[in-house]
């Protein structure tokens, strides 16, 4: 299965998003966002960073990239599109998914392991979960509040599409403590904490006070391979 991982100016985890694909057997195939071809890719990522040095709003800019067309396009044929923190904000300004994301509401960048619950394990991005799973994944972001109006809430609460819950302690403000959102179909994942991060035993410090990671983040890219092998 080939999965596309675009490049936008300014993106930092897209050699990592790559490489989370290949340890779970899939194919990463680097998309550049001046593009206008997705190369025939199966499934995309769109990853974190901080797209256009994140001017006007986070993602904003990146949004209306040339490749973010086939990207739209894509996703509202069924493709399946992960967006990852910076990506996640993508998908929301390009309204692939509904809300925003705001600016933490104590004002300052986190960078934590975070858990979250599953609250969705039906999309093509959390087939190898549990429903109610926790899992712990790193969280780092500065403008990572989700909003949406009540109503918009009450759609997501009620139609299955909040697909993580932050657990423990709620780092940005997000409403209902949403850590991520899926669109209607469940091909379109965005979440702001970094599952790309927590693909593989042994990195990171070893101690009570730093980021362990763990391998929790792997099952993202499992399930997409698994999914679309069923689909086809």
């Amino acid at each position: 299965m080939r999965i596309g991982v675009i490049t936008f100016p300014g993106s930092l985890d897209d050699r990592d998003a790559q490489r989370a694909v290949r340890l779970a057997g899939g194919e990463p195939v680097a998309l550049w966002h001046g593009s206008h071809s997705l190369e025939g890719v199966d499934a995309l990522v769109l990853p974190g960073g901080f797209s256009y040095g994140d001017y006007l709003r986070c993602g904003a800019i990146a949004a209306r990239s040339p490749i973010m067309a086939e990207v739209i396009d894509a996703a509202n044929s069924g493709m399946p599109v992960l967006g990852i923190c910076n990506g996640f904000q993508m998908l929301a300004e390009a309204h692939l998914v509904d809300g925003g994301l705001i600016r933490n509401d104590h004002g300052q960048f986190i960078c934590r392991d975070q858990v979250l619950r599953v609250e969705n394990a039906s999309t093509d991005w959390t087939g190898d979960f549990a429903q109610g799973q926790e899992i712990t994944i790193p969280l780092k972001n500065g403008e990572g509040g989700f909003i949406a109006d009540a109503e918009t809430v009450a759609r997501l609460e009620g139609e299955g599409q909040v697909v993580f819950r932050y657990v423990g302690v709620n780092p940005n403000g997000s409403v209902n403590d949403i850590a991520g959102v899926s669109n209607k179909r469940g091909n379109v994942v965005g979440l702001m904490p970094h599952p790309e991060h927590a693909i593989e035993e042994g990195f990171g410090p070893d101690t009570s006070a730093a980021m362990r990671n763990g391998t929790d983040g792997l099952a993202f890219f499992t399930s997409v391979i698994k999914q679309t092998l069923v689909s086809a």
